[in-house]
């Protein structure tokens, strides 16, 4: 069975999530901001979970409508065949958001929502209570510009927590965001990468997990994994397949450096978490310190912070970077900052610049890759 489904992703990421779709079997794939549509049966499903590293999430879409009133919208809702995937002991918890719509109460919506699934199950079902107690099946909606779409969301806890961390400094990047980066920085089998801001070693483990093809969710569990309308073995078998495809003769090594020791602790046990240790070194090191190696890829999240002080910390950073970086195509090196006039501060002018968001800071990821 063939089913409608969608991948939110940070924005500027789509086309990388994309090409991470195709890879997997989808088809009639389509992104859009912030997301991307794709066909696939329940293999797809299992392996979108487990393999995609730029993904937040992978959504069944149950159907759309125009919902300018609550009646619409209950009406919208009870004519879904929610029965094909909702089991009569399932939980179907209601949650979602509404923009630039008629309908803009998420509360009332969700009511309105659960009300209208309730309806159409008690038909079906030919009961007039449901305890909820099965496996849980999240319905997720959005109504944008009084068009509603119905999800069900199979993966529970976002794809961003690959397990690994469990262990973060203040402001560490999201798993999701940090593989977008690695991607776009080309990072293969045989690459050597740098991380001289280490900080909880994101960056690092994504580029390894990368480099050495492991599935960025095959440690871990999904909603759907307990859902009776998928097989079990579905799920086995893809697992089994994701096992099978690492690379064990990658030659890719890892380096990251920080100024904190305890950053250094927490990147030392997330890698070992991640199960890509053996394959990153670490050290204590200011950025000042830093040599370059010809042929290794720098991939780095600076500190930045919103007060006076810590602005002009960054900036010094970024001279220093400036200067100890060559930043060119024997020394490629990308850099994510949310501070526009980075270019200024680090003396170089990129050779190109792609918006990203990080968290909700808009920034740039800042690329040098050849001769400036």
């Amino acid at each position: 069975m063939m089913h409608q489904l969608c991948c939110p992703c940070h924005f500027g990421l789509e086309r990388t999530l994309r090409f991470e779709i195709s890879k997997i079997g989808g088809l009639d794939i389509h992104a859009e901001d912030g997301r991307v549509l794709f066909r696939g049966d329940d293999t797809v499903l299992a392996k979108a979970n487990l393999c995609l590293s730029t993904a937040e999430r992978v959504l069944i879409q149950l159907g759309q409508f125009k919902a300018y009133n609550f009646e619409e919208l209950f009406q919208g809702v009870r004519a879904l065949p929610l029965e094909q995937w909702i089991d009569k002991e399932a939980a179907f918890p209601v949650k979602g958001h509404a923009l630039d719509s008629k309908l803009h109460s998420v509360p009332n919506c969700q009511s309105i929502i659960k009300k209208a699934a309730v309806e159409r199950l008690k038909t079906v079902y030919h009961t007039t209570w449901f305890s909820e107690t099965g496996a849980i099946h999240p319905i997720q909606f959005t109504i944008r510009k009084n068009i509603a779409t119905i999800y069900l969301d199979t993966t529970g806890v976002g794809l961003h927590k690959r397990g690994y961390r469990k262990n973060a400094n203040a402001a560490p990047i999201k798993e999701t965001l940090a593989a977008g980066i690695v991607d776009l920085a080309r990072v293969h089998s045989d690459s050597i990468v740098y991380d001289p801001f280490c900080g909880s070693g994101t960056i690092l483990i994504e580029a390894a997990l990368k480099a050495l093809r492991m599935a960025p969710g095959m440690n871990r569990r999904f909603l759907a994994e307990q859902w009776l309308q998928i097989d079990e073995s579905i799920w086995r078998n893809a697992r089994a397949e994701m096992v099978s495809n690492i690379r064990h003769d990658a030659t890719f090594e890892a380096y990251g450096y920080d100024i904190d020791p305890e950053a250094i602790a927490i990147t030392e046990e997330n890698c070992r978490r991640a199960g890509v240790k053996p394959r990153i070194h670490l050290e204590k090191r200011e950025i000042a310190n830093f040599v370059a190696i010809k042929g290794a890829v720098t991939i780095c999240n600076p500190p930045y912070g919103e007060r006076m002080l810590d602005i002009q910390h960054a900036q010094s950073l970024y001279r220093i970077m400036g200067e100890v970086f060559p930043a060119d195509k024997m020394h490629p090196c990308y850099i994510i900052s949310p501070d526009r006039d980075f270019e200024l501060h680090f003396g170089k002018k990129s050779n190109k610049k792609r918006k990203l968001y990080n968290g909700m800071i808009p920034c740039q990821l800042y690329s040098y890759f050849q001769d400036n």
